[in-house]
């Protein structure tokens, strides 16, 4: 009888020690989407109805195409625990270093709804009829003042390179840009959205060599890249992860952010919430802090949300 209470002690501890390291199983975890973009043709009456039924308790979104500013900024206000609105850098007054940029950046920093700042376009595929091709070096000004007030409000610098894209000389280029980017501002988050379309090896690489940088899993996964002509990184095997997608997140969880980058109107509904499910069953499949972190933690450390 007297040694009852060590083995209770003992199962207590190894009970504790198997929870620790469990799959996340059924358990309903919060999701946030990292990055996303409304343009003129999405309906901004959908977007919440359509977070509620994909269980998507928050969104970072940013203006795309001729969005007016204040008809986000009015969503944001109706939902401000559901919507954090990112600053917009994308437009041809970006990519020209027109003065109307640097208008349109001061304009939104006096909007108390502006919580982020969206992709900063780097390298950019052509993408049918819809997007063309786009290439700013890391060095221009335009790019370096997006950073600089990324810098200021603490926010995370989202990089958007499509390193599979361009060829090899262009591709070696903007990675050491990027680098650069990564080594001058040490202390400070990055992230790579759509993976930076880098393989896991690259991956690796990069998240041994520099801290400070982070990868948003926007169009990583087989229902976008079975939808697209474009080299995005799919990093499911079946419902899963891929054995070595899944081992690198779990060698780094505090560095991959959940994110879809819904775009267009036709991405706004069933599309959405395909793959919010799948993404389900893959952290279903991972351990469960590994998956919190990936579904929400992230993104509220990295954006300070509540």
């Amino acid at each position: 009888m007297t040694g009852r209470p060590q083995i209770r002690i003992a199962l207590g501890a190894l009970s504790m020690l198997i929870v620790g390291n469990t799959v996340a199983g059924d358990e309903e975890i919060p999701i946030i989407d990292a990055h996303s973009q409304v343009d003129q043709h999405v309906d901004l009456d959908r977007i919440v109805p359509l977070l509620d039924k994909a269980g998507v308790q928050r969104i970072i979104l940013a203006t795309r195409g001729k969005r007016k500013l204040k008809e986000l900024a009015a969503l944001t206000d109706r939902h401000p625990d559901r919507i954090t609105m990112s600053l917009r850098t994308k437009g041809g007054a970006f990519e020209r270093n027109k003065p109307r940029y640097y208008a349109l950046l001061k304009k939104q920093l006096a909007m108390p709804q502006i919580g982020a700042i969206a992709e900063v376009i780097l390298w950019h595929a052509q993408k049918g009829n819809k997007a063309g091709q786009r290439e700013v070096r890391a060095g221009a000004p335009q790019v370096q003042a997006a950073l600089q007030i990324a810098l200021d409000w603490k926010w995370p610098f989202i990089a958007h390179y499509e390193f599979a894209a361009p060829g090899p000389h262009s591709r070696d280029i903007y990675m050491a840009d990027f680098e650069n980017l990564l080594g001058t501002h040490p202390a400070h988050p990055f992230l790579l959205i759509h993976m930076g379309q880098l393989g896991p090896a690259e991956a690796r690489r990069l998240l041994r060599v520099h801290g400070n940088v982070h990868f948003l899993t926007s169009h990583a996964n087989t229902l976008t890249v079975s939808k697209s002509k474009q080299p995005w990184v799919d990093m499911f095997d079946g419902e899963r992860l891929s054995a070595e997608w899944r081992a690198l997140v779990i060698a780094y969880p505090d560095r991959f952010v959940l994110a879809f980058d819904n775009v267009f109107a036709d991405h706004w509904g069933a599309y959405f919430l395909e793959q919010v499910a799948l993404w389900r069953k893959a952290l279903a499949d991972l351990p469960v802090d590994v998956a919190h972190k990936l579904a929400h933690g992230n993104a509220e450390r990295l954006w300070r949300l509540k």
